[in-house]
């Protein structure tokens, strides 16, 4: 055990040294230096901003789908990507007919694997207060089970009780830009706007949602109405509207699907001979598009930054040449009064880690300002994590390791007596 302390406290007696030698090297040559310094870090700055940009990516769209399971099923005319192996056949999509109430009744009714089916009309109007407008105001006018399937978070007031959804009581739910631009400041519980032909109370202010890559509706811009009040306002069967099915926890995935369109051909009335008239539209396409989006992110970042590191490395190996020329008198000194091979061979990875990662937390520290400069944006806000930190650090580590192996082992084998000798 005694062995053991002596060999870790000699190791850690010999890392410090080779950290001081370190400095000094650097202090030798500081353009030389600084070149090696400057591909480091611009690849591993390179490199952690796709990492950084990829978290923030993935955050965005996980907000903007957060507001809709990720298991509800979506029954619309168009389908959002094509059938696998064939064209996006939009002049045929467009001919088929919109989900209608009686639809969305017939399959509440009928499912057994459905927790919660809503049925949802939209359509865009004007919408005032007092002298104060919103033009192109959008209207999402839901049933009752839309609570269960979407996460309404609500900032002021709440959102429509079962009895509201289900009559015909003029309330409203305002989005947050909506409710800014109607009243500016003043308090909009309680009071009454103008939306189309009619007037609805503000029960409610939606949160603030901001811009996303993904979103599927803009809340932030839009107000929600109970669908049976919309429907003394609107003509709702002429408007766009969609039928959206939330299956149970414990339920296959493919038997609520197939549930669904056996349900759907049924109410429609078509016979096996015929094509499905609607589409069945799942999250998991707008998940494959941004994974594909993230790979080629990540894929251009490695590249970039590889290349960077890789002069940033041989900046480096040319550094620890340089210093074991300079050293080879030590190097003898030290092999002659006793010095292992491992033990000169760490010297020099020591030496060529610090200068990598030094470069290191240079990269990390200018994605760090990149980071303070995306802040104030609602859109991408950049967030630096540890994890991303450590990674940076340890690809730039191990960068130095690998650059500095060839000049370390180099020193390491040299003859003691050739290498006092030398000039």
């Amino acid at each position: 055990m005694a062995g053991i302390y002596r060999k870790f406290v000699m190791l850690l007696k010999l890392v410090l040294e080779s950290i001081l030698f370190a400095f000094g090297s650097l202090k030798g040559d500081r353009f030389r230096t600084f070149l090696s310094l400057f591909g480091v870090s611009i690849g591993i700055f390179s490199i952690v901003t796709v990492f950084t940009a990829i978290d923030a990516l993935q955050k965005n769209v996980s907000t903007g789908l957060s507001s809709f399971g990720g298991n509800t099923l979506y029954i619309q005319p168009f389908p959002w990507e094509p059938p696998e192996g064939e064209e996006y056949k939009w002049w045929e999509y467009r001919r088929r007919p919109n989900p209608r109430i009686e639809e969305f009744r017939f399959l509440k009714a009928t499912s057994k694997t459905s927790e919660a089916i809503a049925f949802v009309s939209f359509s865009q109007t004007n919408l005032r207060y007092k002298r104060n407008s919103f033009s192109e105001g959008f209207v999402t006018a839901p049933t009752s089970d839309w609570s269960k399937i979407s996460n309404i978070d609500i900032e002021k007031g709440r959102y429509f009780s079962t009895f509201e959804s289900h009559s015909s009581i003029p309330v409203v739910v305002l989005g947050y830009s909506v409710a800014e631009a109607l009243f500016e400041g003043e308090e909009p519980i309680n009071k009454v706007i103008k939306i189309s032909g009619g007037s609805a109370k503000v029960i409610g202010v939606l949160k603030k949602a901001g811009e996303s890559i993904v979103s599927i509706f803009d809340t932030d811009n839009s107000i929600a109405i109970p669908y049976n009040f919309g429907a003394t306002i609107f003509n709702v069967r002429n408007s766009e509207g969609m039928i959206c099915a939330m299956p149970y926890e414990n339920v296959n995935r493919e038997d609520f699907i197939q549930e669904m369109k056996q349900l759907m051909r049924s109410v429609r009335r078509l016979k096996p001979s015929q094509s499905d008239n609607f589409a069945l539209n799942e999250m998991t396409f707008l998940l494959k598009q941004t994974k594909a989006i993230f790979s080629g992110i990540n894929l251009a970042g490695w590249i970039i930054g590889g290349f960077s590191i890789l002069i940033g490395g041989f900046g480096i190996a040319n550094i620890m040449f340089v210093s074991v020329k300079e050293r080879t008198n030590i190097i003898g000194i030290q092999k002659a009064l006793g010095a292992k091979k491992y033990m000169i061979l760490t010297q020099f990875l020591s030496e060529a880690a610090l200068l990598a990662i030094a470069g290191g937390i240079i990269g990390i520290l200018m994605v760090f300002g990149v980071v303070l400069l995306t802040r104030g944006s609602e859109a991408f806000p950049m967030e630096l994590s540890a994890y991303n930190i450590f990674r940076g650090l340890l690809i730039s580590s191990l960068i130095g390791i690998i650059s500095g192996f060839v000049p370390a082992y180099t020193a390491a084998c040299l003859n003691p007596v050739d290498a006092i000798n030398s000039k």
